[in-house]
């Protein structure tokens, strides 16, 4: 008979009632007084579950003490019989871990191939109903869904040929208006106000042409607009379900677009238009510089253009930039690498630029709907901004560090502004001279000089902004944090 602890014959021999085998006396009592439990079965096991067993006996000496051979032998058998009891348990232990381990893995092995399979499935699923969209228009409102290269009515078209005939002419010759911010004054820009947090999940800061009002939204649908001078809502709004995406100001009427798909327009408070024709989140809102057309983008692939005039749906687009970059990217689902994410129009009216999740940022004609052209950045679009110079347009991708820009007479790109941190909004002012950016490790400016053609940074404070907007003559910076708070930066 050998003891199931330690593989040794036990002196004093006992058999457990609950699984029947035999044990060392001292190493099964240590075993049940620290687990309570048979060391082999782990049942529930207690001392009088222990029978001795009858074995002829060794007579052992009297007590040794240690200046003698047996005592050494003694104390030696004790260490032995306590290192015997640790290794069995350590090799129990180890069982029962690498079967734990074992499970896991496979469960793991299993939930990564179902994630797999219902991706693959959602991508099928949105694909289909992607195709079924532009194909039946069932889920557009207004005229039917279009394809890149299409036109506008003649009425739009007249309206976007006398807003560039009226502005362009006088672009080259305008000159900076007076009381205009200087270099040496934004140098000296710090953070003078700072009101409390109005919706904590606001991404847009738009204001009116006082400087005064500003556009906030909130994550359930309900939005307001604030004024910064009396530090209070003034209108609380609701736009629907779904968070507020984007907000504009056209001629004193606020444009919200909502994760929903909707885009609403509302005056003194009293909702005045409603369009649902995206079949998705509408991710911006741009308005054309003449204030007659209003233009959307969403993850449906699509930009609109609706008639401010008669409030209505003028035409629905369906780009093509993000399908081409489905088939050329590996490892990206269609949730990942679809939409478009941000929109801005050109400062005199005849171009419209849709940047989406592909990085791509394609220039449209307002005229024809032609690609007039085609800019790329390395991760999906965060904003974009075109500067009042009317050559340039700035744009910065999703967590990147760096503003590019380009000129849009070559086509080429012609600066990247490295700020050293993340990116959230860049915005040119109205002499096209600065540039304003704004990061969650605060804002920066950029300024050009023409005089010596070169770039140099005037501001950067310590100031987290998701998005920012300037003031009145470029006096101040108004910026919204990540906390829904809104800061003024100024002399």
């Amino acid at each position: 008979m050998l003891c199931a602890i330690s593989g040794e014959v036990p002196r004093v021999p006992v058999v457990s009632l609950k699984s029947g085998n035999v044990f060392e006396r001292s190493l099964i009592e240590a075993f049940i007084e620290e687990n309570g439990k048979d060391p082999v079965t782990n049942e529930d096991l207690t001392i009088d579950d222990l029978v001795d067993l009858k074995s002829p006996k060794v007579v052992r000496p009297r007590p040794p003490t240690l200046t003698s051979i047996p005592s050494l032998l003694s104390v030696l058998q004790n260490e032995w019989d306590a290192l015997a009891l640790e290794h069995y348990m350590l090799k129990q232990t180890l069982t029962q871990t690498r079967q734990e381990l074992s499970t896991a893995l496979y469960q793991h092995d299993a939930a990564v191939r179902v994630i797999a399979r219902l991706s693959r499935e959602r991508d099928e699923a949105r694909d289909a109903l992607s195709r079924i969209t532009i194909n039946g228009g069932a889920i557009s409102h207004g005229n039917a869904m279009q394809v890149d290269g299409q036109e506008l009515s003649t009425a739009l078209i007249d309206k976007v040929e006398a807003t560039q005939e009226k502005l362009s002419k006088t672009r080259r010759k305008r000159v900076v208006p007076d009381n205009w911010v200087t270099p040496d004054v934004i140098q000296t820009f710090k953070a003078i106000d700072k009101t409390k947090p109005v919706y904590g999940t606001a991404r847009s800061i738009p204001l009116d042409t006082s400087g005064d009002l500003a556009l906030v939204g909130g994550v359930d649908g309900s939005t307001g607009i604030y004024s910064i001078s009396q530090k209070k809502l003034v209108y609380e709004l609701q736009v629907g379900h779904g968070a507020i995406t984007d907000a504009i100001w056209v001629d004193g009427q606020a444009v919200f677009a909502s994760s929903s798909g909707n885009v609403k327009i509302f005056e003194s408070g009293t909702e005045v238009a409603s369009f649902n024709g995206h079949s998705g989140e509408v991710k911006a809102v741009a308005v054309h510089p003449s204030k007659e057309i209003l233009a959307s983008v969403g993850v449906d692939k699509s930009y609109i253009f609706y008639d401010l005039t008669s409030l209505t749906q003028a035409i629905q687009v369906y780009t093509d930039s993000c399908r081409d970059f489905v088939s050329n990217k590996e490892g990206l689902t269609a949730d990942d690498s679809t939409g478009l994410t941000s929109a801005e129009f050109h400062p005199d009216g005849h171009l419209f630029a849709a940047g989406g999740v592909d990085g791509q940022i394609k220039v449209y004609d307002m005229k024809s709907g032609a690609n007039a052209a085609n800019f790329g950045l390395s991760g999906a679009i965060q904003s974009l901004t075109f500067s009042e110079n009317g050559t340039w347009l700035a744009a910065v991708s999703k967590e990147s560090t760096a503003v590019s820009i380009w000129d849009l007479r070559k086509s080429t790109q012609i600066k990247v502004l490295e700020v050293g941190g993340q990116i959230e909004s860049v915005r040119w002012d109205y002499t096209g001279q600065y540039l304003a950016i704004a990061g969650p490790s605060g804002l920066a400016v950029q300024h050009y000089s023409k005089s010596t053609k070169e770039w140099s940074e005037l501001l950067r404070i310590t100031v987290p902004a998701v998005a920012l907007e300037w003031g009145s003559r470029a006096q101040s910076l108004v910026s919204l944090g990540p906390d829904g708070a809104v800061t003024i930066v100024g002399a």
